[in-house]
């Protein structure tokens, strides 16, 4: 077993998600590694922790790097909003839901499914490979248009045009299967100003389509209903983000839970009769400090942001 990732916010996270009383269970959503779980899990000797992750090679390395702490800890192989629809009614509800949404370390250095340009790999990118499309399977069969809204809404990326152009033309002579023949399509395709960056040009398009084959953005509304609906009355919900994109996802999905009312603005009078569901505890999200930042540049992008399930909801 080797470890290669280095879980952001940690100390931040156990802060805000300790546990608060004797007994309580949480559900690591996104396990990954276990980094996160394993901290939970050392620091408070009664904890019970579920982790949940849909990428079955490096779940395995979790279960090894956790054994240590036997039947305080239980897995479950699938996507975490699927593991929420689903949540046993006569299970105890969580406490405590953490919601990690990086791509761990392992799937960039170790995977061997093209995470990364770094190092030349098939174009897979699935966190799950039992099924769905993978990354050269959307470059080579997306029309132009839509290949370039993905670019454009899962990464913002300025030369989305330009780059489905070029990958449409690409595919006349043959397919884009490889990571460095995707990376240098990219530097091909696009300006010399934009080659000039402090990251390389690549990044965004690599970003986009991770997304797309993984369904992240469309999948996180659901987790975070799932979430909420299953966590017990009185606990803590954490998410740490890494983009812009889920982070505003998350923002508003927050926002909207601690909200009074939910009539529109211009309503003369409130008729929803609604409560709020969370308190929201950390108004701006927490962000790495510098040392971190040092040791883990990862955590340069993290962001968490926690709430309170409201007891009246329950």
């Amino acid at each position: 077993m080797e470890i290669v990732h280095t879980p952001v916010l940690l100390e931040e996270a156990i802060e805000y998600l300790a546990p608060r009383k004797g007994g309580e269970l949480m559900v690591d959503a996104t396990l990954g590694e276990g980094g996160h779980s394993e901290a939970f899990l050392s620091r408070f000797s009664d904890l019970k922790v579920i982790g949940v992750d849909a990428d079955p090679q490096i779940q395995e390395i979790a279960r090894q790097r956790l054994a240590k702490f036997g039947d305080r800890v239980h897995f479950h192989s699938g996507w975490a909003q699927d593991f929420f629809a689903a949540y046993p009614e006569e299970l105890k509800r969580p406490d405590t839901i953490l919601i990690d949404l990086g791509i761990s370390f392992f799937h960039y250095e170790a995977s061997g499914r093209g995470f990364s340009f770094r190092r030349d790999e098939a174009l897979d990118m699935r966190l799950d490979t039992s099924k769905g499309d993978t990354a050269a399977d959307l470059l080579a069969r997306l029309p132009e248009k839509e290949l370039a809204d993905l670019l454009y809404h899962n990464a913002e990326e300025r030369y989305s045009r330009r780059i489905a152009r070029a990958v449409v033309e690409q595919r006349k002579r043959g397919s884009i299967g490889t990571t460095a023949a995707l990376a240098a399509l990219v530097e091909q395709a696009i300006p010399a100003a934009g080659r000039r960056g402090l990251t390389h040009p690549a990044s965004q398009v690599f970003q986009a389509l991770r997304i797309a084959v993984n369904g992240e953005l469309s999948r996180l509304p659901h987790l975070l209903e799932g979430a909420l609906r299953v966590l017990e009355p009185g606990g803590r919900l954490g998410v740490i983000s890494f983009h812009s994109l889920e982070d505003r996802i998350v923002k508003n999905f927050f926002r909207e839970q601690n909200k009074d009312c939910t009539c529109p603005p211009d309503a003369p009078i409130c008729v929803c009769e609604g409560s709020r569901n969370v308190t929201i505890l950390t108004r701006k999200g927490i962000v790495a400090g510098d040392d971190e930042i040092r040791r883990n540049p990862p955590s340069r992008s993290a962001r968490l942001r926690v709430v309170e399930k409201v007891l009246e909801n329950g």
